[in-house]
This record gives C-alpha cells, sequence and structure tokens, in this order.
C-alpha cells in the first residue's frame, strides 16, 4: 500500500541518516519501526486491577440501612469541637 505520512523534519533527517547507515531503504525502516510498536503494544496486554479487597462483613449493623448523609454525619461527629 502506498501512503504519505507527515513526521517531524529533524526525525525525518536522522530517519534517513540511520537508514543510510544501516543500508536500507526508508521504507524498510518505517516498516521496521511499526511492526516493533506493534509487538510492543500487543505484548503488553490487557490492564486487569488486582484484587485490593479488604476482610470484613460490609457495613456494619448501624449503617446497612442508612443513607450517604447518615454515614458522613457519623465521621466527623467526633472532630466536632
Amino acid at each position: 500500500m502506498k501512503t504519505t505520512i507527515e513526521i517531524a523534519d529533524d526525525l525525518a533527517r536522522l530517519a534517513k541518516a540511520h537508514a543510510a547507515r544501516e543500508n536500507i531503504t526508508l521504507r524498510a525502516l518505517v516498516e521496521r519501526g511499526l511492526r516493533l510498536a506493534l509487538r510492543a503494544d500487543g505484548e503488553r496486554g490487557r490492564f486487569v486491577l488486582r484484587n485490593a479487597s479488604v476482610g470484613g462483613r460490609g457495613l456494619q449493623p448501624p449503617f446497612r440501612e442508612g443513607d450517604w448523609a447518615r454515614i458522613r454525619e457519623s465521621v466527623y461527629v467526633s472532630r466536632r469541637p
């Protein structure tokens, strides 16, 4: 497939110089870079959040039927002057 890409001038100069040193075409260098990037992304895999649960039996009896306002109020009771 033929396509056009825009890259920064300094990156293009570096890439062309690197390709010349390696005796490969710019196309081959770009393809190599894309293959490496795609492989690295594939190896990273899917993010899985670790289980950070703590032991317990949920909300304590006085709060099981309460709402968030009641829970929040109880947290700050000891902080009142």
